[in-house]
């Protein structure tokens, strides 16, 4: 067992911090001495080391609570997310080498390109495979042909406006591997319905909850829950983009009218107003 000021000296984490910590619940000593003071075993040590790793990538203190503190995910799967994070890490900081050595050669091309030829060719494959046979038949009557369809296909997400909005879903998900890997493998129908449910019983709670300012921790604490459940169910590295845009969506019609009517006038709008009060705005 060691005390806060070993700990402190161990990992360069100040005292204070290691307070705070326990104050908030994200990291509990093992045990106390007769004076008070926190002790720590090799396991609040283990704690804490996930607990840094995850500060290197700058995630927010509540995200890091509610991913240790999720009974579904063992050690091998928090080593894992961590993994895909340390892998598009490096993609990033290798495309970023790349380009600046381009700089440097006077070859600068500007290439927008999230992927290649190849890989479109593979997630028009992957979404045709998975598409309801009658949609498959009003679009070959649209295109006239699956080769004519799976061309337009390829010109439009060849753009340079819609490469950058792939761009933006590899930054979500934590790398192309990652967002390709998620499209390869879509959640199963029983198990989407699973999340749609709880995402529905979070928005009755947040319903019941207007008459409180959309900042308070009751509500925060929900819109934790939101957060994370939309974070498991899209298979993202980072849910905080995505939270932004649902707050915006869900407030624009026609689906604020949908969610208005299920859950009570008003409820849209706050769920927006309590995304923004714990996100940010866009």
């Amino acid at each position: 067992m060691k005390t806060v000021k070993e700990i402190a000296a161990m990992t360069g984490v100040s005292v204070r911090t290691l307070h705070y910590y326990d104050e908030i619940g994200l990291l509990t000593p093992t045990g106390k001495t007769a004076a008070g003071y926190r002790l720590y075993d090799d396991k609040a040590l283990e704690t804490l080391q996930q607990i840094l790793f995850f500060r290197e990538f700058a995630i927010p203190l509540k995200e890091i609570k509610a991913i240790l503190s999720n009974p579904t995910l063992g050690q091998n799967d928090i080593l894992t997310m961590q993994r895909k994070m340390l892998v598009a890490q490096r993609e990033r900081l290798t495309r970023l080498i790349s380009s600046i050595d381009d700089i440097l050669k006077g070859e600068n091309k500007m290439d927008f390109a999230i992927f290649s030829k190849a890989e479109m060719e593979a997630l028009f494959e992957q979404q045709y495979e998975r598409m309801p046979e009658k949609l498959k038949r009003l679009a070959v009557e649209e295109f006239g042909s699956v080769e004519q369809w799976k061309k337009q296909y390829l010109e439009k997400v060849s753009t340079e406006e819609v490469q950058k909005k792939y761009a933006k879903m590899v930054e979500w998900y934590g790398g192309k591997e990652a967002y390709q890997d998620a499209a390869a493998h879509p959640l199963a129908k029983d198990v989407a319905e699973s999340y749609g449910k709880r995402i529905e019983t979070i928005f009755a709670k947040l319903a019941e909850k207007q008459n409180l300012p959309p900042d308070c921790f009751e509500v925060k604490e929900i819109i934790g829950e939101y957060g994370f459940i939309m974070k498991q169910l899209t298979q993202i590295k980072d849910e905080t983009a995505l939270m932004k845009y649902l707050a915006w969506f869900q407030n624009s019609e026609p689906t604020k009218s949908k969610i208005d009517k299920q859950h009570g006038e008003g409820t849209a709008a706050f769920i927006a107003q309590a995304i923004t009060a714990f996100y940010g705005e866009i």
